[in-house]
């Protein structure tokens, strides 16, 4: 079927179905999440078990080895990984890119949930988690404040600024680095223990059996059911101060009898400084498949919001990886319009022809804009690699409609009329036009198909290519 030809008598439905594929691009082009990489997925499993006080060579044999074992007959394993410091080992299973993520981290649950007989009973509760290989912070903040103190920093970036965040679209999770939690610090005096004749061991006992939040079952009362709970726990440092503690003598004392009771923060494992100041940080993290552009336009207004809330509060950006995110967008979209504006002007100095020139300047939005609507019917973004493959495609997509207006102006200055002309000319050049395309396609859609991470990245410069060259003939072959 010569598609020109009909598309010639019945000019009405191509160009109806062309005005629907530039809309529905358009749409497309400002709903596609920007990124500055593809969105990658690497099927990488970390197991972690930490056992208090157990040396790396005990980890190793009781722990660490029951592990691997217990993983190494999963099904898609490619490498296996461990490292062991002093009281927690940690397994990284990596699997072949074939194997589904979500399958790989139950597999790795289903098998330490097998072995967790054979493990030390000491230990913590293991803990499989998937690592996100592309999960880098895209903004951090530092939080100071001159009138809290760290834990108090610590509570308002825990209780404040996570819960305001995190209710926002795009955010995956936000982490706190520096600061500390509170703890309550008891600090018995050996003498007074000695006087008393009671040992440290023996108070540490009392205080967690009186200081206890537990659930007591249920009761019945009225025809309804009531949870029972035990709450025994001191709700302030002044209550924990006046506990009584028995003596073997059968005498009581207060607990501040026999040391300090201090309301602080925990030993730091970890510090941040800003300008000097030691402060308290987070890290905002973009969910898959979102926008970067996006969710830090969503962080930004959150910040703004909280800054109006708490006044003597400060909170400054210190880390900011969508300014060049959003800069390689802005270049990409000039890089793309000044290669459409010179390929028009190739155009016209070869074919010397303004009617020619504006009909191959047509295609190039004719077969761009639609490509962002399988874009994003694929899940693609709008990043470094398909950004190149639309700009190394804009030459690309004038091709055939060169080849098109060519050969009907031929026709033309043989004497026949523009219409017959573009019957014959369109019909005669049609398989050739055709094949180049193909041709084209032919070579860009195996690349999309590369093996590993590198082919995760270039399926969307292949498929980009092939997609806008496949509409490029349409718009030779139909407008």
């Amino acid at each position: 079927m010569n598609f020109s030809a009909w598309a010639i008598r019945n000019p009405i439905a191509p160009l109806l179905a062309f005005a629907m594929l530039l809309f529905v691009g358009i749409q497309s082009f400002y709903s596609l999440p920007i990124t500055r990489f593809p969105n990658i997925d690497v099927p990488v499993v970390a197991i972690t078990v930490a056992q208090s006080g157990a040396s790396p060579s005990e980890l190793e044999q009781q722990v660490t080895k029951e592990i691997e074992d217990a993983v190494a007959g999963i099904t898609g394993v490619d490498d296996i990984q461990s490292s062991i410091t002093d009281g927690v080992s940690q397994t990284t299973v990596i699997f072949r890119l074939e194997k589904p993520t979500q399958e790989a981290v139950q597999d790795v649950k289903d098998a330490i949930d097998k072995i967790r007989s054979n493990l030390p009973g000491d230990i913590e509760a293991p803990i499989v988690s998937k690592i996100d290989v592309e999960g880098q912070a895209i903004q951090t903040f530092a939080v100071s404040s001159k009138n809290m103190t760290l834990e108090e920093l610590s509570w308002f970036v825990d209780d404040t600024v996570k819960r305001e965040l995190q209710g926002e679209a795009g955010i995956g999770k936000v982490d706190r680095y520096g600061g500390a939690q509170r703890e309550i610090h008891i600090e018995l005096d050996p003498k007074k223990l000695d006087s008393y004749g009671v040992t440290a061991a023996s108070v540490s006992a009392q205080l967690r059996q009186v200081n206890t939040n537990l659930g007591s079952g249920r009761s019945e009362i009225s025809g309804n059911e009531q949870a029972i709970r035990t709450l025994g726990d001191a709700q302030s440092v002044e209550t924990l101060k006046n506990t009584v503690i028995s003596l073997p003598n059968g005498r009581f004392v207060r607990l501040s009898e026999l040391g300090t009771v201090t309301d602080t923060y925990e030993e730091l494992r970890s510090f941040s400084r800003y300008n000097g100041d030691q402060v308290v940080t987070f890290a905002v993290f973009r969910s898959k498949g979102a926008s970067e552009v996006t969710v830090a336009r969503n962080v930004e207004q959150v910040i703004e919001r909280l800054r109006e809330e708490h006044p003597q509060i400060s909170i400054n950006l210190v880390s900011d990886l969508v300014f060049i995110t959003e800069g390689n967008y802005h270049s990409a979209i000039s890089a793309m319009m000044e290669g459409a504006l010179l390929a028009i002007i190739v155009v016209f100095l070869f074919l010397r022809n303004w009617r020619a020139t504006l009909i191959s300047a047509v295609a190039l939005p004719l077969s761009a804009i639609p490509t962002f609507w399988v874009m994003d019917m694929i899940g693609f973004s709008l990043n470094l690699v398909s950004f190149l493959a639309i700009t190394l495609a804009t030459g690309i997509l004038v091709d055939d409609a060169i080849v098109e207006i060519e050969n009907i102006a031929r026709h033309i200055r043989m004497g026949k009329s523009p219409y017959r002309a573009a019957l014959e000319a369109a019909d005669e050049i049609g398989l050739a036009v055709i094949a180049t395309s193909f041709t084209i396609i032919a070579v860009f859609v195996p690349v999309s198909f590369m093996g590993g991470i590198p082919g995760q990245y270039f399926i969307q410069f292949g498929l980009t290519v092939a997609i806008a060259v496949f509409f490029s003939l349409a718009v030779a072959r139909l407008i």
